[in-house]
């Protein structure tokens, strides 16, 4: 019992948040560029399926990435983290893009076997890499430049 208690005391009151969280909307934006680009290649639907569900469950933990930064921004770094308002204005984007593009696909389910099929696939692609500028940005404030 004393374990959890420690385990508990650890998660909660000692060990920040954001960093158990923030691998997920990397995660997933790149699950869903990898199954997109197969989806093109295979011309495959259910791959395109396994992609939008990806960017859904993206835009979903963007959220808890993004209050749980800013929390950690607050009471780790005193709100100075190096690069915060930066990561801010991505995490908005990159909540917007996936939300959107997910709302987008789940309002139009055949948007894959459309012309504008291309938007569709720049939007998964674009909200990898601002994943990855993200994640860089994160970096920095973990190990410096």
């Amino acid at each position: 019992m004393e374990f959890f208690q420690q385990l508990w005391h650890t998660l909660t009151q000692v060990h920040p948040f954001h960093p158990m969280l923030v691998h997920f909307p990397i995660a997933l934006t790149g699950a869903a560029a990898f199954f997109i680009l197969l989806a093109l290649i295979l011309k495959s639907w259910e791959l395109e399926q396994v992609a939008f569900a990806n960017m859904a469950l993206a835009s979903l933990s963007t959220v808890a990435a993004g209050v749980t930064g800013i929390m950690d921004n607050v009471n780790t770094y005193e709100g100075i983290a190096p690069n915060a308002n930066a990561k801010i204005m991505l995490a908005a984007l990159l909540l917007l893009l996936t939300a959107g593009t997910s709302l987008v696909r789940w309002r139009t389910p055949n948007l894959f076997q459309r012309p504008a099929r291309v938007w569709y696939v720049a939007a998964i692609l674009v909200s990898f890499g601002i994943s990855l500028v993200l994640a860089y940005l994160g970096g920095v404030i973990l190990y410096g430049v």
